[in-house]
């Protein structure tokens, strides 16, 4: 029985995917995965962490993403084109999603993201930190690894804290502020050239959260990333296919965060 759910799951998420421009409901959605509305609701949050809404939501965004690169399309026709009424709304939900606004990834992508910097945290800790490891699968291609803490199970935003890895090893996030938190990693392979970065998916992924973090805490948290599945959202965020245009550079950042450009930006 569990076995015939779970593939229902895999049917709407298809839908999802095939049909993403269309006002799908969450009974059309339930439908799909013959299940009534509620067990679809409850059961898809429980496989994926988040709502049916929320993940057609994310799928929209990952779209739009690629439209904005791929394409010399209108913000406004973009908007219609993956599934928005309004484009004021799109916009908002872009802004939210990805840390900056729809017209503002698009000139970063042909200019350029603000520089990763180094943090340090002198004397005593005012805020959290965490590190770990991270370990890989087998991969037979370079990749860059995203680790971050995120107030969403959804990776989107700017990241509280990132650190970025070139291979299994130790990362270490800096200045995590109380509360409840999600802790997200994301390889990718940044020379893929049979996929346009707006569209590239991650090689493996990883999670761990939600968990709560005190002033001052010092947290180990160990991440096995496995290769992603049909159930793990899309990556919102604006890295990392506009880090991996810019310049082809492949270093390590110890501590690194993201410049906080956003509030500049919008």
């Amino acid at each position: 029985m569990e076995l015939i759910r779970v593939h229902g799951l895999d049917r709407a998420i298809a839908i999802m995917w095939d049909r993403y421009h269309e006002p799908l409901s969450l009974e059309a959605m339930a439908d799909s995965a013959f299940l009534s509305r509620f067990h679809f609701s409850r059961l898809f949050r429980s496989r994926t962490g988040t709502s049916p809404g929320r993940f057609l939501a994310a799928i929209r965004i990952f779209k739009a993403k690629h439209l904005l690169l791929e394409t010399e399309m209108s913000v406004t026709d973009i908007a219609y084109a993956v599934g928005y009424n309004s484009p004021g709304a799109f916009i908002s939900r872009f802004t939210r999603s990805v840390g900056i606004s729809p017209a503002r990834y698009r000139w970063l992508a042909a200019h350029g993201i603000p520089q990763l910097f180094h943090t340090r945290t002198v004397g005593p800790h005012r805020r959290a930190t965490i590190g770990g490891r991270i370990v890989l699968p087998p991969v037979d291609v370079p990749v860059k690894v995203y680790v971050g803490v995120f107030d969403s199970p959804i990776v989107q935003g700017l990241p509280t804290s990132c650190d970025i890895l070139e291979a299994s090893g130790e990362y270490l996030l800096r200045d995590v502020p109380e509360g409840e938190w999600y802790l997200r990693a994301a390889a990718i392979d940044p020379d893929d050239i049979t996929t346009r970065p707006s569209m590239r998916r991650p090689v493996a992924v990883g999670s761990h959260g939600a968990f709560t973090v005190a002033a001052g805490a010092d947290l180990t948290i160990d991440l096995e990333l496995q290769p992603p599945g049909v159930f793990d959202l899309p990556i919102l965020v604006a890295l990392p296919e506009l880090d991996s245009n810019t310049h082809g550079s492949r270093r390590r950042h110890s501590s690194a965060r993201l410049e906080r450009y956003s509030a500049r930006a919008l």
